[in-house]
């Protein structure tokens, strides 16, 4: 019996440690068998981490304990021990305790998070701004702040894949994006609910119709960030990938120029291009 009880709480204890280990040194595209978060590049990302490093140790210190005190129930008053039970219905100490120790944890979870939401839902001064517009099937990208220039951003067809592209997550035009500068986003739907999600970056948004969403984002480290609409929009709902490409402040402002001509509006705003609605 003891034998037993001990290899399930090893059993257990090595699924905790996987899940809360595992993925740390994952990069910042999924990966077969991750478990855990990929790695975060912006401050929302950090703090959203620590965030649930917290409750994971708090959720599985309470699940260790109810464990262990089923266990020892089970074994202290089964039959052949305890052939009389107990006829003690109430137990003063006990409902105290069960009813102020969780209202504790829940104020130890609620400073953090109330903070959290705080830093993240206000956005502070941004000195570029990116409209996000979702579509069936496909995103419509505007810098309004940049030159006021817009794209379409599809999925590449997996017969159409280069080496080193990847399958539902790359698209024919990438979202680039400086380094170590607060990038203002604002998300929006044309016909369906869409939402846009960046793991790497902390980003979720729905992009829903006649509403306005904002977020920001400022990328720590240069890189190639993925993400996807992970909104059920229709049948074409997997041809939504995200690709966001963070370069230097230099080089951002080359592609701004070059983005500028190859971009140019032929339309009177975003998501409305006759060249999409053609493709």
């Amino acid at each position: 019996m003891k034998r037993t009880v001990g290899r399930v709480l090893l059993s257990f204890a090595a699924l905790v440690a996987l899940a809360l280990f595992s993925g740390a040194a994952l990069a910042d595209q999924p990966h077969d068998w991750q478990i855990g978060f990929q790695d975060m590049v912006t401050p929302v990302g950090d703090k959203l981490e620590s965030l649930h490093t917290l409750l994971m140790w708090i959720i599985t210190t309470i699940t260790l304990f109810v464990a262990a005190l089923l266990l020892y129930v089970a074994y202290r008053f089964r039959a052949s021990k305890n052939p009389v039970a107990s006829k003690t219905s109430h137990n003063t100490l006990v409902e105290i305790a069960w009813t102020v120790i969780p209202i504790l944890i829940l104020v130890v979870i609620a400073f953090p998070s109330f903070k959290l939401l705080y830093f993240q839902e206000r956005v502070p001064e941004s000195p570029i701004t990116l409209k996000v517009t979702g579509l069936q099937w496909y995103w419509h990208y505007a810098y309004p702040d940049n030159g006021d220039f817009g794209f379409d951003s599809y999925g590449i067809d997996e017969k159409d894949l280069k080496p080193g592209q990847l399958r539902l997550l790359d698209v024919d035009n990438e979202v680039v994006l400086p380094v170590n500068t607060n990038v203002r986003v604002q998300i929006a739907g044309n016909d369906v609910m869409h939402s846009w999600f960046v793991p790497s970056l902390a980003v979720q948004k729905y992009a829903v119709v006649g509403h306005l969403n904002e977020v920001w984002v400022n990328v720590e480290k240069e890189g190639t960030y993925y993400g996807e609409c992970n909104q059920i929009c229709g049948v074409n709902h997997s041809d939504m990938p995200i690709k966001i490409r963070v370069v230097s402040k230099d080089e951002f402002a080359k592609w701004l120029e070059t983005a500028k001509q190859k971009f140019a509006r032929e339309d009177n705003g975003p998501a409305t291009t006759q060249m999409a609605a053609a493709r």
